[in-house]
C-alpha cells in the first residue's frame, strides 16, 4: 500500500455500457492517461533475455502471431509492394515462399530470420533500421497500421473479449504486460509497459494512440471515451502508473 492508500500495482479503470451492441467495454484509465511512448531506437532494452539495445529489434525478436486470415492476406499484400530497397530480406522472403508461415501448432507467424522477425531490418541496412513495413508505409503517405500485423500496430494496447452464455460481450482495452507473451514472456530482461523508461511521452496515451484506439473501438464508444478522458484531465488527479508509482516507492 502506498502512503496515499493506492495499492502497488493499481489501476484505475472506466466501464462504458454500448447496448446497441450488447457490449459492456472496459478501458484501463491508468495506462490511457499515463505519458508511455514508445522508445524504439532511443533506449530501448529489447525482449530478449538481456537488454540489448544496441541489437534494434524491440518487440520485434520473436515475429508476429496473425490473428486469422485477413490478418496474413493484408500483411502478404503489404510485403509485396515493399522493395528490396526498403527490406533487407525482400529476396529471403521470396526463397523461403512468402514471409509468412503456419507454425507446428496451427498458428499463422511472420517468419524469423537471423534470429528475429524477417520484416526487421537490421541496423547498418542502407534504408534504415526497423520494420519494414512500419517504414514503406510512411514513406507512401499511408498508416503503418494498415499495413502490420494486427499484434505489432496495436501494441501496447492489448484487446481482450468475453462473451457470457447470454450473448452479452465484454470488451477490455487495456496495457500489454509480460503475460500476455504466454511464459516467454517472464523470461524477458525489460518490457516497456512496466518499465519507467518508457514513460516519458509529452502527450497522454488516449491521445498519442488516438488513431489505433478508434480502430480498436465502436466509434460512439470512442467519442464518450475520449470526451470522459478530457474532462477527467482538468477535474481529477489522476493515480501514476505503477511504473512510475512503485519506483518512487522503491527509492
Amino acid at each position: 500500500m502506498t502512503s496515499n492508500g493506492v495499492p502497488e500495482g493499481a489501476h484505475e479503470w472506466v466501464s462504458l455500457p454500448d447496448e446497441e451492441h450488447n457490449t459492456t467495454w472496459l478501458f484501463d484509465v491508468t495506462f490511457l492517461e499515463s505519458n508511455w511512448t514508445c522508445i524504439y531506437g532511443r533506449g530501448c532494452l529489447g525482449v530478449l533475455t538481456g537488454a540489448a539495445p544496441e541489437l534494434e529489434e524491440g518487440c520485434c525478436s520473436y515475429g508476429a502471431h496473425m490473428t486469422g486470415e485477413d490478418d496474413r492476406r493484408r500483411v502478404e499484400v503489404a510485403a509485396a509492394r515493399l522493395t528490396a530497397e526498403e527490406w533487407q530480406f525482400k529476396s529471403m522472403a521470396q526463397r523461403r515462399h512468402g514471409p509468412v508461415r503456419v507454425d507446428k501448432s496451427g498458428e499463422i507467424v511472420t517468419r524469423l530470420t537471423d534470429d528475429a522477425c524477417i520484416f526487421l531490418n537490421r541496423p547498418g541496412f542502407a534504408g534504415g533500421a526497423g520494420c519494414a513495413l512500419h517504414s514503406a508505409a510512411i514513406a507512401r503517405g499511408e498508416k503503418p497500421r494498415h499495413w502490420k500485423p494486427d499484434v505489432c500496430w496495436q501494441i501496447p494496447l492489448h484487446k481482450q473479449e468475453e462473451r457470457v452464455q447470454s450473448g452479452h460481450l465484454t470488451v477490455t482495452i487495456r496495457q500489454w504486460n509480460r503475460p500476455d507473451w504466454g511464459a516467454g514472456g517472464q523470461e524477458f530482461h525489460w518490457w516497456c509497459t512496466q518499465s519507467p523508461e518508457a514513460f516519458v511521452g509529452t502527450r497522454p496515451v488516449y491521445e498519442e494512440l488516438r488513431e489505433e484506439l478508434i480502430d480498436m473501438v465502436e466509434p460512439a464508444v470512442h467519442a464518450e471515451l475520449e470526451s470522459y478522458l478530457h474532462q477527467r484531465r482538468s477535474t481529477v488527479t489522476a493515480v501514476p502508473h505503477p511504473a512510475l508509482r512503485d519506483r518512487s516507492l522503491r527509492g
